[in-house]
C-alpha cells in the first residue's frame, strides 16, 4: 500500500469543495455522462476521481477514497490468539454465543473465570449474578465452568478451581 501525504489529501478534498468539480463528479457517480465539462473531468481524472473506461467514456472512481483512507490508517495492532478470541466472541463485556469450539470456549471461559476471586465461596445466587452479565443463558456457562474444572461445586456454593491468577 502506498502512504499518501496530507496535500494529496487535501487536493481530492478542494477537487469536491469545487462547484464545478463536484457537480461533475456527482454526475458521474449518477451515471450521467453527457455534456459534462472537459475541463472539470480532467481535474478529476489528475486526483483519481474520474477515469476513462475501455469505450473511452468517463466514469466516477470513488474507490480512490476507500484508497486515501486505507493509506492513512494506522497499522493494525498484533494481536495475540486469545485476545482474538475474546475480541471475537465479547462484544461491549457480553458473549455473543455460547456455542463454540472447545479450544476457543476455554479461552472464553478462563477470562469469565477471573470475575471469581480465588479462595472465595459464592452462593449459587451471586455465581448466577455474575454469569448475567456475560450471557442470559447463565446456567449454560457455569455448568461449562464447573465442567471444565474452572469452578468447582459443592451443594449450592460455588469457588473457583482453575484458571489465570493475577499476581
Amino acid at each position: 500500500m502506498v502512504r499518501v501525504n496530507d496535500d494529496e489529501i487535501r487536493r481530492v478534498l478542494g477537487l469536491l469543495y469545487q462547484d464545478d468539480t463536484l457537480k461533475t463528479f456527482a454526475s458521474l457517480v449518477l451515471g450521467a455522462t453527457g455534456g459534462l465539462a472537459e475541463k472539470s473531468l480532467r481535474k478529476l481524472e489528475s486526483g483519481g476521481l474520474a477515469a476513462r473506461d475501455e469505450s473511452g467514456a468517463w466514469r466516477a472512481t470513488p474507490e480512490r477514497f476507500r484508497d486515501l483512507l486505507r493509506s492513512t490508517a494506522e497499522p493494525a495492532e498484533q494481536l495475540g490468539p486469545e485476545e482474538r478470541v475474546l475480541r471475537t466472541f465479547l462484544v461491549d463485556g457480553r458473549l455473543t454465543t455460547t456455542v463454540m469450539k472447545r479450544d476457543k470456549r476455554l479461552v472464553v471461559l478462563r477470562y469469565i473465570a477471573t470475575v471469581f476471586e480465588p479462595g472465595v465461596r459464592y452462593p449459587e445466587k451471586d455465581v448466577n449474578v455474575a454469569l448475567r452479565a456475560f450471557h442470559d443463558d447463565y446456567a449454560a456457562l457455569r455448568r461449562y465452568l464447573v465442567d471444565e474444572g474452572l469452578l468447582s461445586r459443592e451443594g449450592n456454593v460455588y469457588w473457583r478451581s482453575g484458571g489465570p491468577v493475577q499476581v
